[in-house]
């Protein structure tokens, strides 16, 4: 089982992504072991390796971040937990398909333990709720792998600002929103929140044996 951390907070964007890059090179290198760090980022707006200029709309004094994870634009703040998940593929199951679906199930494992019905979205990676008239996002998955190591992760929206999410086109969607579990209702802390992730975690992320 991964070691939990949690990170002091608000995080540094780019300081964090350091210690990221070095932990998942000491994984590799057979020195450090398996880990999930939670914390709460300084607000930032962060785009992956497919974001698109257009995208970034009105940033304004938020700092902006281009990154090596997967995706495109999303934002970062006080009231998201961010869950960063370093884990050694090669001894797992070295798929990235299937470790995206593994991250996108524990999610909504989570998320229904606090009566939210959370669904995958075909061409569209997060997990996502019915809004009537629309599909709204309620938390991102941003990944990267090196040499079949993991860092990045996934971003859940507790109760942030959701009119930060203003300064782009979030993810590249047009079509949806971005909600937060306390506006679908959820009367749920942060404390409510971590432990969920964490006693959901193995369910989806069994231990690989020796």
């Amino acid at each position: 089982m991964p070691r939990f951390r949690d990170i002091p907070s608000p995080a540094d964007y780019a300081a964090t992504v350091a210690a990221m890059a070095a932990h998942a090179s000491a994984i590799r290198a057979g020195t450090g072991g398996e880990e999930v760090w939670l914390l709460e980022h300084h607000p930032v707006l962060t785009g992956g390796t497919s974001a698109s200029e257009a995208d970034l709309i009105n940033p304004g004094s938020t700092p902006v971040h281009t990154t090596g994870r997967g995706g495109q634009w999303t934002w970062h703040g006080p009231g998201q937990r961010v869950a960063y998940v370093m884990l050694d593929l090669a001894a797992r199951t070295p798929d990235v398909r299937a470790y995206v679906s593994s991250l996108e199930g524990w999610i909504i494992d989570v998320l229904g333990q606090f009566g939210i019905e959370g669904t995958r979205r075909d061409g569209n990676p997060g997990i996502w709720v019915d809004a009537g008239d629309r599909m709204d996002k309620v938390a991102a998955i941003g990944v990267r792998i090196s040499r079949w190591v993991t860092w990045h992760g996934v971003a859940v929206n507790l109760d942030p600002d959701l009119s930060a999410f203003d300064a782009i086109v979030p993810c590249g969607v047009t079509d949806g929103g971005v909600t937060s579990l306390h506006r679908l209702g959820a009367q749920v802390d942060m404390a409510m929140l971590d432990a969920a992730l964490r006693s959901s975690f193995a369910t989806h992320f069994p231990d690989p044996g020796p």
